[in-house]
């Protein structure tokens, strides 16, 4: 009996030693899972995920129908009574700064680092040579996937997403036909706009009195046009593009010498991070709406009424946008890259071993290229634990 129990004890001893050693090799290799965190790529069928689940949406719907039944006065808060959040209106100002800074800073290493882009599809590289990664499975593109490669330069590491410049952000949205007679802006500095930042090229209407919701519909005390309110007077507004502005020659903008590559990336990647934390805290409270089907955002608490989505069945919905909340990736639209570890060895990336790579936001890459130190946020993106085996070593890894 005796050496029946001291069996089982040891049985039980081994068995927790066993599992004890799982759970460390399962932590050790921990990065093979890293890239799961990353926006998985869309099939052409599919519809993006909710940001907020949709037994939620629903639930908040129907309380919403039940209020409304109730005929009564409801106060709002900012922004939902038109007026603005103080505590924000400083976040505004820093994340339109910061977007300055990044496009210069990335209008500057452009110049120094190759940039490459499909002409088929989406897909980017940064450094020389371009990878070898067979992804490229769209039409027209070659029978062994490999990518067609053209130099890019900033707009294809940094791509801007546009946005309907909104007069009054609790207004009806924009009509179908209104479509051209609405200014166009990127989509960042339209969420800057509406948390406080007054630009005098587009004009946007700010409230002195809050509105009050009744029986479901907004009030507004103040006229359609106060007379104070003077912002769209004698003011042209423009439809064209915001222009990347290159850096002068001295580069007195940062205080920084023209050739210090390394200084200006890691200006940039702290402006990056300036912006898109701001843009985070700006996007937890004015709303910003993304279709489901394709690239469209419209900042503001509902979507416009044009009918232009071309997206997977838009014959169905006319042509309308299914709106959906927004994500940060959705406003600043993203762009995920393969790392390269060793920029100035000249690492050709292949198709067998690009398990073991890691991705980074283009923007992040290009600075890492150029000699800025990327934070811990990033670290198993990259994926620097991982050993990427030789050609011939690859049958080797278990």
């Amino acid at each position: 009996m005796f050496h029946r129990r001291v069996g089982s004890i040891l049985n039980l001893r081994g068995n927790a030693i066993i599992s004890t050693v799982k759970e460390n090799v399962g932590s050790l290799y921990s990065s093979a899972t890293a890239l799961e965190a990353l926006p998985r790529k869309l099939k052409k069928a599919e519809k993006k995920p909710w940001v907020t689940n949709i037994n939620e949406l629903k639930r908040r719907g129907r309380l919403d129908k039940q209020e409304r039944r109730v005929v009564r006065e409801v106060a709002l808060r900012p922004p939902e009574n038109g007026l603005l959040v103080e505590e924000l209106i400083p976040v505004a100002h820093q994340v339109l700064a910061s977007r300055s800074q990044l496009l210069a800073c990335v209008s500057r290493i452009s110049e120094e680092i190759s940039i490459y882009f499909c002409s088929f599809c989406s897909e980017v590289h940064v450094g020389h040579p371009p990878h070898k990664i067979r992804t490229c499975n769209v039409s027209g593109s070659q029978k062994n996937k490999e990518h067609t490669w053209q130099r890019g330069g900033a707009e294809h590491v940094l791509p801007v997403v546009e946005s309907f410049h909104l007069y009054d952000r609790l207004g009806r949205a924009v009509s179908h036909n209104e479509r051209l007679e609405v200014d166009r802006i990127p989509a960042l500095v339209e969420l800057c706009i509406q948390g406080g930042v007054d630009l005098p090229e587009y004009p946007t209407r700010r409230r002195k009195f809050p509105i009050y919701r009744v029986a479901g519909k907004l009030i507004d005390f103040e006229k359609k046009f106060p007379k104070d309110d003077l912002s769209g007077k004698d003011i042209e507004t423009s439809k064209s593009r915001e222009i990347i502005k290159k850096l002068s020659g001295d580069g007195k903008y940062f205080n920084l010498p023209y050739d210090d590559i390394k200084g200006f990336a890691m200006r940039g990647l702290e402006a990056w991070d300036i912006m898109r934390t701001g843009a985070i805290q700006l996007m937890q409270t004015y709303g910003v709406q993304t279709c489901g089907y394709c690239p469209e955002v419209q900042v503001g608490p509902k979507g416009h009424r044009v009918r232009q989505c071309q997206a997977f069945k838009h014959q169905m919905r006319d042509g309308q946008h299914g709106w959906q909340e927004a994500t940060i990736d959705d406003l600043l639209s993203t762009v995920y890259v393969w790392h390269v570890r060793n920029p100035h060895d000249g690492e050709l990336l292949v198709d067998s071993l690009k398990r073991y790579y890691g991705k980074l936001p283009a923007v992040v890459e290009l600075f890492s290229q150029a000699g800025a130190q990327v934070g811990d946020d990033y670290y198993r993106m990259m994926r620097e634990d991982v050993a990427v085996p030789e050609l011939d070593e690859e049958k080797l890894v278990v």
